[in-house]
């Protein structure tokens, strides 16, 4: 699924370096992808059209996926469960938001992407890879 998530990260990213990224890079660019999507998503909301805050948030759900399916239980233990358990919930806010039309729900679940985000951003690229 990760490559999923790629995949999508890809098509809409043309041109990214995705071939030449490092594992830790490659998840950086899908948080990336993520917080992109929903920025997309509430502009969408913001103009009123369903369409395009449908799809944005639908490429959102399937790059949290590809996040979910990359971790691995086996050696993150405890952390993984959690960010498993967090990215679960991300993605029901998500389907929430698309449905309420609500511009919090996004808020809430790009807020918890950044704070996510920045615990990676502050690993090292060579101690992850």
């Amino acid at each position: 699924m990760l490559n999923k998530g790629l995949a999508q990260y890809q098509q809409i990213n043309t041109g990214s370096g995705v071939e030449d990224a490092s594992p830790h890079r490659l998840i950086q660019m899908l948080m990336e992808g993520v917080l992109q999507r929903l920025a997309e998503a509430k502009g969408a909301i913001q103009r009123g059209s369903a369409a395009a805050k449908g799809e944005a948030i639908g490429k959102a759900v399937t790059i949290i996926s590809g996040l979910r399916d990359s971790l691995n239980k086996e050696v993150g233990g405890e952390i993984a469960d959690n960010l498993d358990d967090l990215y679960d919930y991300m993605q029901r806010r998500l389907l929430e938001a698309n449905l309420d039309d609500s511009e919090d729900m996004i808020d809430e679940v790009m807020t918890l992407m950044r704070t996510i985000k920045s615990g990676w951003d502050g690993i090292a690229d060579d101690a992850v890879d």
